[in-house]
């Protein structure tokens, strides 16, 4: 019997884009969205309307809406003849991206040490259990990304506060491609599972101080190589 060896990690990620209930405007900007951050559509790539419209399937309608959500996301600017163009990644918007994501995941953190729900915590050793499995392996950096996404997220989660979550993600997309840059380097999927780590144990021990200083060095892992990101990729960058 072949059996996907990740099947227990897909099984807690969001549902597939490609299903038939998910509305098609939400499909065509999940996948242009995670192809975006992911820089399988690197900044300065022309996207043409009709053109994605033909490769989904869809009326140009649903793409037109998925388009004004990249653009509500900072991720694409339109201009005339229904041409959209992946914006580059803005320093200044990364900067802003990581004071609030910094703000709002300590302060997560903090009440759920005060409060910690058992819950949360085995769902999240959970994730990390299936994150630790794909440290290393190159060909597994997407799903390693959706389980560390998925890890901020069931902390969001554990404090009531999932539609944070999902507002936060859709306006760190700068960031998100900074990350997307930083974690191919050698030792970085360690290092960020280890950061996971480090903050779970300090919820799961009640240590709210603990818990916001290490989600604080967590996050701040990308942001201290930044300028050396920015030099090695200038051409992506504004």
């Amino acid at each position: 019997m072949n059996r996907n060896p990740f099947s227990s990690a897909l099984s807690v990620l969001p549902v597939e884009i490609s299903s038939p209930h998910v509305p098609a405007s939400a499909r065509v900007y999940a996948e242009l969205r995670s192809r975006i951050i992911g820089l399988e559509l690197p900044p300065d790539t022309t996207l043409v309307r009709n053109e994605l419209a033909e490769k989904f399937g869809v009326s140009q309608s649903p793409v037109r809406e998925a388009i004004m959500r990249l653009e509500q996301d900072g991720l694409v600017v339109s201009y005339p003849q229904s041409r959209t163009v992946v914006t580059r990644i803005d320093v200044a918007r990364i900067r802003e991206e990581h004071f609030l994501r910094t703000a709002v995941e300590c302060d997560v953190v903090r009440q759920l040490a005060e409060n910690a729900d058992p819950a949360t915590i085995s769902k999240a050793k959970g994730l990390l259990k299936m994150q630790k499995a794909l440290v290393g392996d190159a060909d597994q950096i997407e799903l390693f990304k959706q389980l560390d996404e998925a890890f901020h997220e069931a902390l969001f989660a554990g404090v009531g506060q999932s539609n944070l979550h999902q507002h936060i993600t859709a306006r760190c997309g700068n960031l998100a491609r900074l990350r997307s840059l930083d974690l191919p380097r050698t030792g970085k999927m360690k290092s960020v599972l280890e950061g996971h780590q480090a903050v779970l144990a300090a919820i799961e021990a009640g240590d709210a101080t603990q818990a916001t200083e290490k989600m604080r060095k967590h996050l701040s892992g990308t942001m201290d190589r930044m300028n050396r990101i920015v030099r090695d990729n200038q051409e992506m960058f504004v």
